[in-house]
């Protein structure tokens, strides 16, 4: 018996002596930043000047004289020049998936004169080769223009005369120049008929190149122009996420689109294989079938159990926590129960009974397979006959735990609230009304703008709770934007559109963004703070954004984006720690010339 434990004793003694050798010879910090305002969202330590971090995750928070302590050899060290320090933007609904041809856009996100968005169309359409058409997809908004005004048809035709046009507005209308319309056949039958399709015709009963209609009608047009190859869709990419990092984004889930799983995924794995996928990015599945009526919770199953098996969680990325891990189902879980969020259209009102159905029939498959899901509703008018079903549902097949939540939820009740919380579920909304607000207005009224949606009960009543973009096409992808409003209570066209009372302060509105969605990925123990053992991700902001004028927050912008404890944007003095991205492809891409956003280039 001696003898045994005199051997485990030698055997045990070299691999100690091997563990503090490794110890000694990986002291210190990989990375410090110092001389900054750190806004922590730590309630245990709200403040703080320096961090250090360690295999991509912070470990230590504290003074200048603290921090700088742990210093040795191979410390990168980062003078932040006393600027704001916040924990990196969480998106919590994006698709940045369903935006393949990104390269492929001429980004309006943030122009401020109609007269100079008309002006990048020009100048675009001289670089666009015969066959590729000039497009605006989204994520801008007429009442951002200082003319507060959409395009004419005959300002579009001047600006874009020889190359077929398409300027995208939401999901609500899109106007097409000639060249464009004859492309795609309208007026016969060579052109989809998607219901709910409307095309406007002049006086003489022609055609003038404006169509209203749903998220079905753009998704079609999408499949109707040139596609990008796949390495111009793997530029897109890497370009869209760019784009992100600029605001200090550090992680968001993807919700889904056109291109379903596995085949978006093999355009995340090319950069994932080679760790240059520059934001974390879990997803949740959506499949859309190839056209027709389609059971989509049925093609759901079918994708993660027998063609490509994947189970709820499992993470895609080799090394990247949240990488590209699986978060279930989602956001549009049936068609025909889908509320287009078009607010200048009357609210899409479904049959309760439709609703009550679906969710007994098809949402029972996901409770019970434990498969976590997110459903697009926007007005509460379909949320009670959603949530009617999902009760009875949890009567027999307990949701216990199961983490779901309804994205958009605008015009939610106090009652459905507490039906939520009661379910455990959560609520991702969104910032569209930034945008969009003043045609809610003329829709609805601005009474019921005020409160819309909820956002001063939905923080107080403790539910799970993010804000979201859902950019790029129903909104834009700059976060700020939505901060502002929330903070200001004022739309792009400067309208006041939130009540007072209806207000957040400007810490409650920046933990939307941060630590709230956190939960919606299930990582609330390592995400959204600036805390040891949280994951290492944070951006130094161009501003202070806690004491910047209310007029100058949608600006703010990133000097420095860190992503796992690895710089992933620099700008200003912090430029050249930026990484080099590969050449944009294509070559003529409007992204190279006016970046992603106004400003950017």
């Amino acid at each position: 018996m001696i003898r045994g434990i005199l051997i485990a004793f030698v055997t045990i003694l070299p691999f100690s002596a091997i563990q503090a050798q490794s110890t000694q010879n990986d002291p210190g910090a990989d990375l410090i930043v110092f001389n900054a305002k750190i806004f922590t969202g730590n309630r245990a330590q709200p403040e703080a000047s320096a961090l250090a971090v360690k295999k991509g995750r912070i470990y230590s928070v504290g003074s200048d004289g603290d921090i700088l302590g742990l210093k040795q050899s191979e410390t990168k060290v980062i003078d932040a020049r006393s600027r704001r320090l916040i924990p990196g933007i969480v998106d919590a609904h994006i698709h940045v998936l369903n935006d393949m041809a990104y390269n492929y856009n001429v980004r309006w996100d943030g122009t401020p004169t109609l007269r100079r968005a008309l002006t990048m169309l020009s100048e675009q359409a001289e670089r666009t080769p015969e066959g590729q058409w000039v497009k605006v997809i989204g994520g801008w908004s007429p009442y951002q223009f200082e003319e507060n005004r959409f395009p004419t048809i005959d300002e579009l035709h001047k600006a874009v005369p020889n190359r077929p046009l398409i300027v995208q507005y939401a999901y609500n209308r899109a106007f097409l120049n000639k060249r464009a319309m004859e492309v795609l056949g309208i007026g016969t039958d060579r052109f989809p008929k998607v219901p709910g399709t409307e095309f406007e015709r002049d006086s003489r009963g022609q055609y003038t190149g404006v169509v209203h209609g749903n998220t079905w009608l753009f998704l079609a047009l999408e499949t109707m122009v040139p596609q990008p190859t796949f390495d111009e869709e793997v530029s897109s990419l890497i370009y869209s996420i760019r784009g992100l990092n600029r605001f200090g984004v550090t992680s968001i889930i993807d919700n889904g689109g056109r291109w379903e799983y596995p085949k978006a995924q093999g355009r995340v794995d090319v950069l994932a294989r080679d760790n240059r996928l520059n934001v974390r990015m879990p997803f949740v599945d959506l499949q859309l079938g190839k056209g027709g009526p389609v059971n989509m919770v049925d093609l759901e199953l079918e994708a993660i159990t027998k063609t490509a098996p994947l189970s709820p969680g499992q993470n895609l990325h080799p090394t990247l926590a949240h990488g590209h891990e699986y978060r279930g189902a989602g956001e549009v879980l049936n068609g025909e129960v889908h509320d287009h969020e078009n607010f200048d259209r009357p609210a899409v009102i479904i049959e309760p009974e439709k609703m009550r159905r679906f969710v007994e029939q098809d949402v029972r498959k996901l409770v019970g397979r434990r498969i976590p899901f997110r459903m697009h509703t926007t007005y509460n008018e379909n949320i009670s006959p959603f949530l009617d079903a999902l009760e009875k549902v949890n009567e027999t097949i307990p949701l216990d735990g199961l983490r779901w939540s309804l994205e958009h939820a605008e015009t939610i009740s106090p009652e459905n609230i507490d039906r939520v919380k009661k379910l455990g579920g959560g609520i991702a909304l969104d910032a569209k009304m930034a945008l969009h607000a003043d045609g809610f207005i003329k829709t609805h009224s601005r009474e019921e703008a005020l409160s819309t949606p909820r956002l001063r009960m939905l923080v107080d009543s403790g539910i799970p709770l993010a804000m979201t973009t859902d950019a790029f096409r129903a909104a834009t992808f700059n976060p700020w934007v939505g901060i502002s409003w929330m903070v200001s209570g004022k739309s792009v066209s400067g309208s006041e559109v939130l009540a007072k009372d209806n207000r957040l302060s400007r810490a409650e509105a920046l933990k939307l963004f941060t630590s709230g969605p956190a939960w919606f990925t299930n990582a609330e123990s390592e995400m959204g703070l600036i805390a040891p053992g949280n994951l290492a991700d944070f951006a130094i902001l161009d501003r202070d954004y806690f004491s910047v004028p209310e007029d100058q927050i949608k600006s703010v912008s990133s000097v420095l984006t860190i992503m796992d404890g690895k710089v992933v944007f620099g700008a200003q003095d912090y430029s050249v720690l930026s990484p080099k991205l590969p050449e944009i492809l294509p070559s003529w891409s409007p992204v190279k010339y006016f970046g992603s956003y106004y400003g950017d280039n």
